[in-house]
């Protein structure tokens, strides 16, 4: 690699950057965003919703971004940073586990994605089951171990469990054509600089 590559393509970067700016404040923001947004829509059709991907998208997409969110929210709710948000708990003292309403928002759209007739809500269901099984797998630890080890090294168990079906979601995603594409632009891009 050159000497000077990398701080060649920073300055052609900040270049670039520093000419769009002025059409980015003078209105042609709007034309760069929209066609930016015809080339997302028509993407997401061909790649999603054509191959009939759009439901397992969506799932994974509803998981992912739950998992984010309600991890937001405890860590929040553990430290107290956050005042509007605290823990669920009956006038008797029992506290309630994000793991109940994830598991009846799971079962509920399991439970109808089986029984509906067409026109099933595909899509409703898939974002519903999606978040539900990230509240359920939040708290994989607490199920595996029968007990409140949320905050407790064992808890990592929770995270892991997430992040493995996570992984495999986004592989389907992904689909097996993915990976011969990502060996051949490796074997592409360390080839280009032998």
């Amino acid at each position: 690699m050159h000497p000077h590559g990398a701080s060649g393509q920073r300055r052609r970067f900040l270049l670039v950057a520093g000419l769009l700016v002025p059409v980015f404040l003078m209105g042609g923001g709007a034309v760069v965003v929209s066609a930016l947004i015809a080339d997302v829509r028509t993407a997401y059709q061909s790649a999603i919703v054509a191959t009939g991907k759009e439901p397992a998208f969506l799932l994974t997409l509803a998981f992912l971004s739950t998992f984010g969110i309600v991890r937001l929210i405890t860590y929040s709710i553990h430290y107290q940073r956050l005042p509007i948000f605290h823990n669920i708990t009956t006038k008797s003292g029992l506290h309630i586990h994000h793991v109940v309403p994830g598991m009846l928002l799971a079962l509920g759209s399991g439970y109808l994605g089986l029984v509906l007739t067409s026109p099933r809500p595909t899509a409703l269901l898939a974002v519903v089951f999606g978040i539900g099984a990230a509240l359920v797998l939040d708290e994989f630890a607490l199920l595996l171990r029968l007990a409140d080890v949320y905050w407790e090294p064992e808890g990592r168990e929770s995270i892991d469990a997430v992040m493995l079906a996570g992984g495999v979601c986004v592989l389907y995603l992904l689909g097996l054509s993915f990976w011969p594409d990502l060996v051949e632009a490796v074997f592409r891009a360390i080839t280009s600089y032998a």
